[in-house]
């Protein structure tokens, strides 16, 4: 009886707050952070603009919210890249890899929201994400070179903290060119030949001959 006359504050939501985002998501992937409107965003989220606005806030709310979730997912999917094959080769070429797949999925546009689209908006709290992003990146790489130290995959000396930045240097580089339209297959192909690289012995340290 007094369940019964208990009403909830407010109405009920009517969509799915994250299902929202990932339609952001695309709005600010396909258009660009400066070529998306408010207009763009109720349509491509299927939100009315009096919830837009209460639930998500302005434009720059919205896609600060949609950077920051697209970066633990792709977070999630890099560290299950790196750390779920059991050799360090097949760790760097599968993180490579996903790179290249994320970047040409059917369906979507080409490219990283962070690598093709943020970096292009001009904004002191994007910058300063989207570097502690790259740093955190980097750093999960070099885990990984330590864990093929720990092996003996690979020898105590190996650069890894020059090796990390150009195993992410090859992701980021393999996603820009997925952009502009490098097919998935010869992408896929560079990302093998990369890791054969980034695994290649330090070269020694005398000085040529003239």
């Amino acid at each position: 009886m007094i369940q019964n006359m208990i009403r909830p504050r407010g109405r009920p939501r009517s969509f799915d707050e994250m299902g929202a985002l990932e339609k952001a998501t695309q709005v600010f992937w396909s258009k660009g952070y400066d070529g998306v409107t408010i207009d763009d965003l109720v349509a491509g989220m299927g939100v009315g603009r009096p919830s837009l606005y209460s639930v998500f806030g302005d434009k720059r709310a919205i896609f600060l919210r949609v950077l920051k979730a697209y970066a633990e997912k792709k977070g999630a999917r890099a560290a299950k890249a790196l750390f779920s094959p059991p050799t360090l080769r097949d760790a760097l070429a599968s993180f490579l890899r996903l790179a290249v797949e994320t970047a040409t999925e059917e369906g979507s546009a080409p490219g990283c929201l962070m690598v093709c689209v943020a970096p292009l908006v001009d904004d002191a709290e994007v910058r300063q994400f989207l570097q502690d992003a790259a740093a955190g990146g980097v750093a999960l790489v070099e885990r990984r070179f330590c864990d093929g130290i720990s092996a003996g995959e690979i020898p105590s000396d190996f650069p890894v903290a020059v090796r990390a930045i150009q195993v992410a240097d090859f992701a980021r580089g393999l996603t820009m060119r997925a952009q502009l339209g490098t097919p998935r297959k010869t992408l896929l192909r560079d990302a093998e030949e990369a890791t054969d690289l980034v695994l290649l012995p330090r070269r020694g340290n005398t000085a040529p001959e003239h």
